[in-house]
């Protein structure tokens, strides 16, 4: 196992310059320009001279694209970039240059999108699999079909729809119970130890909600299917010849080798709750990573956004690497020589 995850780790390097490099070049090369959006055009209308003000401009714009490598040669900024990188130097920010933007990624990380992203997995896991293991136990009953149609709407419905419904019908446009903006009231300064955590948890069942019921739909689904194909199988017939009880057969038997499937979604679902939260932080007001890089890409800020995407990578890669190490734990038939 140890000489697989190093193979693993080792293969990682070459992997992230890829990726790296891929999300580099389509990040400088889209449209729009950082000095443009903090300064504006320096040239006068329709080819007039600069006046003074202007020459200042454009001699701001100038340094600005010296300090940040933008006047180099793409290859050129992209080494700026990998040095800064190895040495897990994020860079600041371009507008805010005192803002350290690895920093800021760790505020908005620890205080929005990890609790947001544990809370939302830990819910969909615990509604998601007995739900799963009752609909293959109970297949082709009426709840089986209903948990089905059901299950079925909830993933086809669309994150930013869902979100704003619940706002509709739970804000203050609706039966006005739940707050729908921010992680805390306005005057959260004056409130208790046990108050301020309440009103934590009333700004955040809508938004844990809206990021629950996808891959709550998501996880169940599979969680059926690879019941339904354990519970077929020799073992479990035999398990049942010997006489145990239903309820030891599925769930000491049956259960742990259908959970295979699910273990899978747990690389893709914690790198897509994390660093793609964006619309739920949007709609909700919410000052997590996701609305942070969607805040970068829409100001051109470089730094910002290579930084998100970068992150979210490397978590997209380590998600992956530690699927596939929790598969051996789930099923010791499975071994990594």
């Amino acid at each position: 196992m140890l000489a697989y995850v190093v193979r693993r780790l080792l293969l990682m390097i070459p992997t992230f310059f890829g990726i790296s490099i891929m999300l580099f070049c389509v990040i400088r090369l889209a449209p729009g320009d950082p000095a443009a959006v903090k300064f504006g055009s320096s040239s006068g209308a329709d080819g007039a001279s600069m006046d003074a003000g202007q020459v200042d401009k454009g001699l701001a714009i100038k340094k600005f694209r010296e300090k940040f490598h933008l006047d180099e040669p793409l290859p050129v900024q992209y080494g700026y970039w990998l040095s800064d990188i190895v040495q897990l130097d994020l860079g600041t920010e371009m507008f805010q240059p005192s803002v350290q933007i690895k920093d800021e990624m760790i505020r908005r990380l620890k205080n929005v999108t990890l609790p947001l992203a544990a809370i939302s997995i830990i819910l969909a896991y615990l509604i998601a699999l007995p739900l799963g293991i009752y609909s293959a136990v109970r297949q082709g009953t009426l709840l089986d079909r209903i948990t089905t149609v059901l299950v079925f709407i909830l993933f086809s419905v669309p994150t930013f729809w869902a979100g704003l419904m619940l706002i509709l019908l739970f804000g203050p446009t609706g039966m006005d119970v739940l707050p729908v903006f921010g992680m805390h009231s306005v005057d959260v300064d004056g409130m208790s130890g046990g108050a301020l955590a309440w009103d934590w948890i009333k700004h955040m069942i809508l938004p844990v909600t809206t990021m629950t019921y996808g891959s709550l739909a998501y996880i169940s689904r599979f969680m059926r299917v690879g019941m339904l194909e354990v519970i077929r199988q020799d073992y479990v017939r035999t398990a049942r010849a010997k006489g145990l009880s239903e309820k030891v057969v599925v769930l000491k038997h049956a259960t742990r080798n259908s959970l295979i499937p699910v273990v899978t979604l747990f690389a893709s679902i914690l790198p897509t709750l994390i660093g793609g939260s964006l619309i739920v932080e949007a709609v909700f007001g919410l000052p997590g990573m996701g609305r942070y890089a969607y805040d970068g890409l829409v100001t051109r800020d470089y730094n910002v956004v290579m930084a998100t995407s970068t992150v979210s990578a490397v978590m997209t890669m380590f998600g992956f690497l530690l699927s596939d190490i929790t598969y051996a734990v789930v099923d010791p038939r499975i071994a990594y020589d």
